[in-house]
């Protein structure tokens, strides 16, 4: 079951909850002040791997700006 992401804009708050595919839109209430105009937000997530020389890079296609083929922005500075 996916985790979803979504926030209030009343009270300002972003929370996660597990729900099924059928279910990510479906209407929810905020935890903390019951409201109902809370937006499903869009995650991102990042996916690192060792490789056999001990270096730690990201999986393809999960980050890196532009610029950089490391796959890190920490790596570049951007």
């Amino acid at each position: 079951m996916p985790l979803y992401e979504y926030y209030c804009p009343h009270c300002e708050i972003t929370f996660d909850k597990l729900r099924p595919f059928s279910q990510a839109d479906a209407p929810i209430r905020c935890p903390e002040c019951q409201g109902e105009d809370v937006r499903r937000q869009l995650s991102r997530f990042a996916c690192f791997t060792t490789g056999s020389d001990g270096a730690t890079r990201a999986v393809s296609g999960t980050g890196g700006c532009a610029g950089c083929t490391s796959g890190s922005c920490a790596h570049c500075s951007h």
